[in-house]
């Protein structure tokens, strides 16, 4: 095969942007500095419009979409692509494009920012819990659960589709599988993908030519969306133990971001003098929010695949305070270049502020800066586009 192939990237919208969108154009972005790249877009938004089908028609297509189908399979006749690149399919596109993929013998590298398609919620976690065995395959405590979309109905549907996909023999249209982190990768052979078609890629990174000139104004930052997988409630619990034991020494926490969560985190903010609520935040407001925090807050309670505000504070040089949890033991060096608690301990969160409060601005950027040269190290764009390419040839060799 020629160096440069032609790849159509394929990928269903959420309902609100998030990370995983932001990386889907990232990918879009430097693959396309080498290789074709078109696009197959769908939108979750298609469901919630006038016209849109109702319940049980949404229910009767999440397995088999014949329009997302015939929409995907128009654009592979306008690309003519080598190969798809699929992200997220759901519930919009459905896996009815891994069936048309596989009739039109067209391989299909999928990329994996969550734990779909093996498991209902995308996150093996509910109620406080991970839900590991979701990963063989056994849906009950996630229906149960309602982890999908708060219903146990819809949970259910969900499970039924999954049940379905992997019985079908249409996953075998996937030639290359990649996943996030070598955490990640780990967990997915564990439960079945074969170790030879599986790649750990971590996500590259357009890093700031040089890190902007230190601040500090003495709070400390969370960006995320406000779910109960990010750790939002040990996290506040944690300031409200702070403020117990330091009284109006706390140092400040600024949440950023929005979810179902957010009336949980106002209400800590009216509560708690150490609490600020900065709500949804980007441009500016987000730049200077990160350039004047003494460190950023990742206290995520599910199996974090990544975690890329790792990403955004080490170009920033800033220290990072994180879950032991999936992919950021990957990204954060206990001691070097953050901290590292174990999920969902709330005196350990406390622990840590603490340390990081006792440490000299000195020692505080020392451990920014070593976050920013591991960001220069590990996340060239140039390595991921040469690991990328030797994935994108794998995918396409004869079988």
């Amino acid at each position: 095969m020629s160096d440069m192939s032609r790849l159509l990237q394929v990928f269903n919208r959420y309902l609100h942007t998030g990370g995983e969108e932001k990386s889907v154009d990232r990918i879009y972005k430097h693959a396309g500095q080498r290789h074709e790249m078109s696009r197959c877009f769908f939108d979750s938004a298609e469901w919630k419009q006038p016209g849109a089908p109702s319940m049980a028609g949404q229910a009767m297509r999440l397995f088999y979409n014949a329009d997302s189908r015939k929409r995907f399979e128009s654009a592979i006749d306008e690309h003519k692509p080598d190969a798809a690149l699929f992200h997220n399919l759901y519930p919009v596109a459905s896996p009815s494009l891994y069936r048309a993929a596989q009739k039109r013998g067209l391989p299909v590298i999928q990329y994996l920012h969550n734990f779909r398609p093996f498991c209902v919620s995308g996150t093996v976690h509910a109620r406080g819990q991970i839900l590991a065995e979701a990963l063989r395959g056994n849906y009950w405590r996630e229906v149960k659960y309602a982890s999908w979309q708060d219903s146990v109905v819809k949970s259910a549907v969900f499970a039924a589709m999954l049940k379905l996909l992997h019985a079908s023999g249409w996953l075998n249209s996937v030639k290359a599988w990649v996943a996030i982190s070598e955490f990640m990768r780990d967990r997915l052979v564990e439960s079945g993908v074969p170790a030879d078609r599986i790649f750990a890629l971590r996500h590259s990174w357009d890093a700031m030519p040089q890190a902007p000139v230190a601040e500090d104004a003495g709070y400390y930052l969370i960006m995320c969306r406000l779910v109960e997988v990010k750790g939002i409630a040990p996290l506040l619990d944690a300031w409200q133990a702070l403020r117990n034991e330091l009284g109006t020494r706390t140092p400040e926490l600024r949440i950023a971001g929005e979810g179902p969560l957010e009336p949980l985190v106002r209400a800590h903010a009216d509560a708690n003098p150490g609490v600020k609520f900065l709500g949804l935040i980007s441009g500016e407001a987000k730049h200077e929010a990160l350039l004047r925090c003494r460190a950023v807050m990742i206290p995520s309670t599910w199996w974090e695949p990544l975690g890329l505000v790792t990403y955004e504070a080490y170009d920033y040089a800033k220290p990072v305070l994180a879950a032991r949890s999936g992919g950021l033991t990957e990204t954060v060096s206990h001691n070097v270049t953050g901290l590292l608690h174990e999920p969902g301990n709330v005196d350990q969160i406390v622990r840590d502020v603490l340390a990081m409060e006792a440490r000299s601005a000195d020692e505080r950027q020392a451990m920014g800066n070593a976050g920013r040269d591991w960001l220069l190290r590990e996340a060239s764009v140039k390595d991921w586009q040469d690991r990328f390419d030797e994935v994108v040839k794998f995918a396409l060799q004869p079988r």
